[in-house]
């Protein structure tokens, strides 16, 4: 079995560990009502998704 001869420094596990970090959203504006939404998502506002109706929002 495999075992490291050494200890591992904290600058090498910390190196790897870079890109470990949380990103924030990605917010973009619906073409349709301007509502900031994530990436990739139906508009809750006016359901449209990629300039067509996807889900009927009933008004409100």
């Amino acid at each position: 079995m495999a075992v490291p001869k050494r200890k591992s420094s904290n600058a090498r596990s910390g190196s790897r560990r870079a890109h470990h970090f949380k990103k924030p959203i990605q917010l973009l504006y619906c073409p349709q009502c301007s509502t900031a939404i994530p990436s990739h998502v139906v508009c809750p506002n006016c359901g449209y998704y990629m300039g067509r109706p996807i889900v009927e929002v009933a008004p409100k």
